[in-house]
């Protein structure tokens, strides 16, 4: 599905939602008016692992600068880094983390934080929902006909929600 690129309204809120990896970062974007939600447009950053790091976190960052001057968003959100039992995905996750964060800086974008368990009490309700019940209420929320794909852009549509619903209640 081609996304519009065009406001709806000059004066509803464009926010980006980002969620972090070096082999695949989503991004999601959505405009807020008022307290409707309008989907604009969503997709994936993936890298190829015979890449060198430094490589791979170029592209990132070269990727994500376009897709910022594409769709020209007016403030952001992040998902904070996860700690699992694997300390060195971390670190890469954290790079990568550090290289979309330094596009969003560049560019002045205020950057909400937020952790996994915030956006899933934000789209579904609740903290332990799993991958499936956020896709499918992202899909919901976002009036989409399909379960928004590969599940990082549909966590990254998610972390956009999270940011729309929390500056609802500042």
């Amino acid at each position: 599905m081609k996304p519009s690129k065009k406001l709806l309204d000059l004066s509803c809120r464009r926010i980006i939602g980002v969620d972090p990896g070096l082999a695949s970062s989503g991004w999601g974007v959505i405009d807020c008016d008022r307290q409707r939600l309008i989907y604009i447009a969503h997709g994936c950053i993936k890298t190829a692992p015979e890449q060198s790091r430094p490589e791979r976190l170029f592209s990132i960052y070269r990727t994500f600068c376009a897709v910022l001057d594409d769709y020209g968003p007016g403030e952001s959100a992040i998902e904070t880094l996860y700690f699992a039992r694997n300390v060195s995905s971390a670190l890469a996750v954290a790079e990568a983390r550090g290289v979309l964060s330094m596009a969003l800086a560049e560019r002045g974008l205020p950057v909400r934080e937020f952790t996994p368990l915030a956006i899933k009490q934000a789209v579904v309700g609740g903290g332990r929902a799993d991958k499936g019940q956020i896709q499918e209420m992202v899909r919901i929320l976002l009036g989409l006909t399909t379960i928004p794909t590969p599940d990082h852009a549909a966590d990254a549509l998610g972390a956009a929600v999270c940011c729309a619903h929390s500056a609802l209640l500042d």
